[in-house]
């Protein structure tokens, strides 16, 4: 079976290299959410041709599945991006081994890999007892309210799953959890008036000093116990350099391991920007708890044994160092883990890229295993 979908990838390299290309051309970055039908349409389309006859859009979620019954392997991606550091990562070529441009490894790669897995298994004559779910959504980069999200309040996320897959760029590991996230923006308002006359004014950014410094106590105090509280990753506020400040802004990430109380920890933190004399209008802006999937279910272990004969290596389960789609399975009982042909440390850069052979590899992982837990003998 490994020579046989090995095989069929390989034939289909330069078939994924061509439609990761495709769907890097297309600029769905978020913030704010430009472009979203137009990539859901090219992957119905794309999903459509190849056959896959039960294919459908809800709202820009592009669903579509493989196969009969109700015992479902869930491939499930996003394809939206981080804002590009300029207009020319939406052209991507290939040099040498290597596929770039924004997106490529962050995951629309991933994306073209498990749509070829998946047309592996339905080709391969196997005999299956369920069927392969794909599910590609929008809005992973801003906490999913258009995408997981979305279908999660309108209970079509995970329905009959056995296990879900995600093609993250997860650099050789297999991420088996990750942390929760916390995602604020504080803003401080004054009254703007000249720097001659700052008296007759109410100068935010000042204002905002003993808030700051209440989140810093709070960010020594947490970083102590090995968890993250990052300040200011974006700052903002003001109209010039000589007029008393009306507004002041900061962000605070605090991502949460698992163990920690998202609740407690949420808490804690407005209570810091909330405990002074200073009026903070708080927006949580992104919100996702912590989670952690056995490797020793049935789906992680045949994840692990696809890995080592694909690569030639043991499979290493590691934690997300950011947050994931999984956890909307693990919260649901359905062990869930990130695989991906893409690599973390370039995937947000402005020289972002995919090496060709791990798209390759790497749908033939996904094939690999959704034959072994699909296949009439196995039950999860």
């Amino acid at each position: 079976m490994l020579e046989q979908l090995a095989n069929f990838t390989e034939a289909h390299r330069d078939a994924m290299v061509n439609l990761t290309m495709r769907l890097v051309a297309i600029a769905t970055e978020n913030p704010p959410g430009h472009h979203y039908r137009d990539c859901a349409e090219l992957l119905c389309a794309e999903l459509q041709r190849l056959g896959f006859a039960e294919t459908r859009m809800e709202g820009d979620c592009v669903l579509s599945f493989v196969g009969t019954g109700e015992r479902t392997l869930y491939f499930h991606g996003h394809y939206d991006v981080v804002p590009a550091h300029s207009r020319a990562q939406f052209e991507p070529h290939v040099t040498g081994a290597n596929l770039f441009g924004r997106g490529s490894s962050d995951m629309k790669s991933g994306l073209a890999a498990m749509i070829y897995a998946a047309k592996a298994v339905r080709d391969s004559g196997l005999e299956l007892d369920g069927r392969i779910g794909l599910v590609f959504v929008p809005d992973e980069e801003t906490a999913g309210a258009r995408g997981s999200r979305h279908l999660l309040e309108r209970g079509m996320l995970g329905a009959g799953g056995v296990g879900m897959l995600m093609p993250e760029p997860s650099g050789g590991v297999v991420w088996n959890g990750n942390r929760g996230a916390i995602t604020v923006r504080a803003t401080v308002r004054g009254k703007t008036a000249h720097v001659g006359r700052q008296h007759e004014g109410v100068n935010a950014f000042e204002k905002a000093i003993p808030v700051m410094q209440r989140v810093l106590d709070l960010k020594r105090e947490v970083e102590a116990h090995g968890s993250i509280l990052m300040m200011g990753g974006r700052s903002e506020g003001g109209a010039n350099f000589n007029a008393v400040p009306d507004w002041f802004s900061f962000t605070l990430d605090r991502r949460i391991n698992p163990g920690e109380s998202i609740e407690y920890e949420k808490e804690r933190l407005l209570a810091a920007l909330k405990d002074g004399d200073a009026k903070v209008e708080v927006e949580v802006f992104q919100e996702g708890s912590s989670c952690s999937v056995s490797g020793e279910s049935a789906l992680g272990r045949a994840l692990s044994h696809s890995v080592e004969r694909v690569t030639k290596k043991p499979a290493q389960f590691e934690m997300c160092p950011g947050l994931l789609e999984i956890r909307f399975y693990a919260e649901r009982g359905i062990p869930a883990f990130a695989y991906g042909p893409g690599l973390l440390t370039v995937s947000h850069g402005p020289n972002e890229f995919v090496p060709i052979d791990r798209i390759v590899a790497s749908a033939t992982v996904y094939a690999l295993t959704a034959a072994e837990i699909l296949r009439k003998s196995t039950r999860v």
